[in-house]
């Protein structure tokens, strides 16, 4: 029995943000934990419990009656988001929950994958295990499931029944539409009042979503997930993904648009986008285009960036055999990850079949033998490469010994589904793995001791959430992180680049939205993101979003016709703001006439300024509201420098100006234009030449707006926002008709 000693303490929703109520961290979840962590120490062990519990605290309370939730729980590719929410599930045993619905896995290789490391994980297979969970895999609605369900359930209202000896129903189902609605079929025939239930969505921006957004329908995944919500009163629905931006984009009215989010934090050993994607980038080599077989370039033999890859890989097999095999050292990986098109699997693996046949014919020719010392050159050539990121790297003759071993302990496998079924790995057969496939290998498939990956494949259709997930070589391997090597081609490593600072800051953005604790959905939806890449697939998302850099341009609403209400709050804000200034007139412009008479304040501090003026600012038209946040998102970048400043204009402020507005209450242009000299140049250079170059500069205008030549508002406050090239960011942003503007 593991040790579970330690003293967890539950959390308190008064100072829990975001909490419902206190869960309980009790004995399943604390066995679960000590067992899956058993090397690690009891720091990273409460880390993992009490991310769990703020989790949980944040569904709906099993004590009530009925109620929904939806979360977001957002980790890294491959950085414990199965351990997370497996912990999740064995706290709600703790707490009562009765029923535990898991949505995993589009295929039935990976709904196996995920349930077999359930059994194992919960000890489902165990007696004790047994008797705490009651498992079902893709139940059939029959009289025979119905009745043993509804008799589980039964135990939890016996009084005279221990919480130890009540099974919690656990219930595994493929994300597909036809399985879906089996086990729709089955909730409704069950009793469910008073049955507090979770529903856990892996992988959730896969599939569940629904794909007609844009045509007004419901695709079926999507129907049948909200059928599953709709037969069960009392359950809260937590979607797990590495990829959050569709969950994010879909409109907030949507039933499975997220209220709350929990940010997960990999644990030690975790090696991501910073260590492959950074600084010089040591474990990265580029595939020419010359050497990537297409049907325009189609190749007579494998290119020597995969002979290299190969040579790479077989040299850690090597070094792995020396360290010898143990718990620690289980095995190592290969991933060949070509095109979707399975020929394309096939060539590449008939490549590697040759070369895996011909090295070790003729690793076994004399010594001395001109091909043989050929190819030991071409290894101790790598073998150098690999001693530059591997610490006390064996030597190369203690390694060329070994090498008919590596080549014998090693299996190569096509993994897709040329067969009608994709194969399953069964990892206990071999210690090396050479897998070549597509698909089928990308989102949620788990490849273990993953060393070495040759990916001459381009980016797609660019979407952010696909790149990432054919990260397969993210995970758990700092022990073995020099022997990593990464073969991509250009235009895929660039969207790797992109794609870590993309995601660095949409979670920090979430970790802030999770700090406050605030409804996920008062979050405004925008990011930064290289315009390269598209956040996710379009046809998810009903309210399109738009994507800019201000980058020495001004922002400014085109509508600036508003609500009483709002025009109230912005003559507030500003009124408020330009108190607090010690505005004089700009020196240059003293003998003006007092419409080009502006007043000017530099040296503010932008944080101030972006704080009491920007944020509360409020403007009404979607694309503004679009560019707004992405401007403001600009201007957090640039608040990492604590001494950045900013110059505020006020322009005109002892003259009435007037503009014209159409029946929408867009004005045509904001600023008053340059005026010319006859002789040339210009006597006034306009209002947008009233910029401090470098610095952001804000002005702020006081506007009379008319409409067929009618007065239709006075004293119409607007601001202009000046951001210079240093600050620029691509970014996308979101606006959500439901948000306060």
């Amino acid at each position: 029995m593991p040790n579970v000693s330690a003293v967890i303490t539950s959390l308190d929703p008064q100072h829990q943000p975001g909490a419902n109520w206190s869960p309980h961290i009790g004995e399943e979840a604390q066995e679960l934990v000590a067992r899956k962590l058993l090397h690690e120490s009891q720091e990273a062990r409460a880390a993992v419990l009490s991310s769990a519990a703020s989790i949980l605290s944040k569904s709906v309370d099993p004590r009530d009656g009925t109620g929904s939730e939806t979360g977001l729980v957002v980790g890294y590719v491959q950085s414990g988001k199965t351990l997370s929410f497996t912990t999740v599930m064995a706290l709600a045993r703790d707490n009562g929950f009765q029923l535990i619905i898991v949505v995993a896995g589009t295929s039935k290789l990976l709904l196996k994958q995920s349930t077999d490391r359930l059994r194992k994980d919960l000890r489902i297979e165990e007696i004790e295990g047994s008797l705490r969970w009651k498992l079902y895999t893709n139940p059939l609605y029959n009289e025979t499931n119905r009745r043993h369900i509804q008799q589980t359930f039964g135990e939890w209202r016996d009084p005279d029944v221990a919480q130890s000896e009540r099974a919690t129903v656990l219930i595994m189902v493929m994300k597909q539409h036809g399985w879906l609605r089996k086990l729709v079929g089955l909730l409704q025939s069950l009793d469910l009042s008073g049955v507090p239930t979770l529903i856990i969505d892996d992988e959730a921006d896969q599939a569940s979503l629904n794909t007609l957004v844009r045509q007004q329908r419901q695709s079926t995944t999507y129907q049948r997930l909200l059928d599953v919500r709709d037969a069960i009163p009392h359950h809260t629905f937590l979607q797990y993904t590495a990829t959050p931006q569709a969950p994010l984009l879909i409109n907030i009215i949507d039933a499975l648009s997220p209220s709350f989010v929990e940010v997960l934090e990999p644990g030690t050993g975790y090696v991501g986008g910073h260590d492959f994607f950074a600084g010089d980038m040591p474990f990265i080599r580029v595939i020419d285009l010359e050497d990537i077989s297409t049907d325009d370039n189609p190749l007579d033999g494998p290119p020597e960036p995969l002979r290299e890859a190969l040579r790479t890989f077989l040299l850690g097999v090597a070094a792995g055999l020396v360290e010898g095999q143990s718990g620690r050292n289980p095995r190592r990986s290969m991933l060949v990850h070509p095109s979707q098109r399975t020929d394309s699997h096939a060539e590449y693996w008939r490549w590697i079949s040759e070369m895996f046949d011909e090295w070790q014919r003729v690793l076994e020719l004399p010594d001395g033998d001109v091909d043989k010392q050929e190819l030991l050159d071409e290894f101790q050539q790598d073998h150098t490469d690999l001693a530059t990121t591997v610490d006390n790297l064996p030597a190369f003759d203690e390694l060329a010994r070994r090498l008919p071993r590596a080549f014998r302990k090693t299996k190569i496998e096509q993994v897709n589904a040329r067969g009608g079924v994709t194969p399953e790995i069964d990892w206990s057969q071999s210690y090396g793995w050479i897998l070549v496939g597509g698909q089928s290998m990308d989102r949620g498939f788990t490849v273990e001791g993953l060393t070495v990956t040759y990916m001459p494949r381009g980016p797609g259709m660019g979407n952010a959430d696909t790149v990432q997930q054919r990260g397969r070589f993210f995970g758990y391997k700092q022990r073995y992180l020099g022997f990593c090597r990464i073969y991509l081609e250009q235009e895929v490593l660039n969207a790797f680049i992109d794609y870590v600072a993309h995601e660095e800051d949409i979670r920090q953005q979430l970790q802030e939205v999770q700090r406050s604790g605030q409804h996920l959905s008062a979050w405004k939806r925008a990011f930064v993101l290289s315009p390269d890449l598209q956040a996710c697939r379009r046809n998810v998302i009903h309210n399109n979003y738009a994507r800019g850099n201000y980058s020495d341009q001004w922002f400014y609403p085109a509508i600036a016709e508003a609500p009483d209400e709002v025009l109230e709050a912005n003559r507030r804000t500003t009124a408020q703001f330009l108190a607090g200034l010690e505005l004089e007139v700009d020196p240059d412009l003293a003998d003006r006439e007092p419409a080009q008479r502006h007043k000017v304040c530099r040296g503010l501090s932008l944080a101030q300024v972006v704080s009491d003026l920007v944020v509360p600012f409020r403007v009404t038209g979607a694309a503004d509201s679009r560019n707004l946040v992405g401007a403001m998102l600009q201007l957090s970048k640039a608040l990492d420098n604590d001494d950045e400043h900013c110059t505020v204009y006020q322009m005109s402020p002892e003259y009435a100006r007037s503009r014209t507005i159409d029946a929408n209450g867009e004005i045509n242009n904001i600023f008053q234009g340059a005026t010319r000299l006859a002789s040339g140049g210009y006597s006034y250079p306009g209002d947008a030449a009233f910029h401090d170059g470098d610095t952001v500069t804000i002005q702020f205008h006081t506007l009379q707006l008319r409409r067929n030549d009618a007065v239709v508002v006075e004293n119409v406050p607007v601001i202009a926002i000046w951001i210079p090239r240093r600050l620029a960011v691509d970014w996308v942003s979101q606006h959500q008709g439901e948000q306060d503007a």
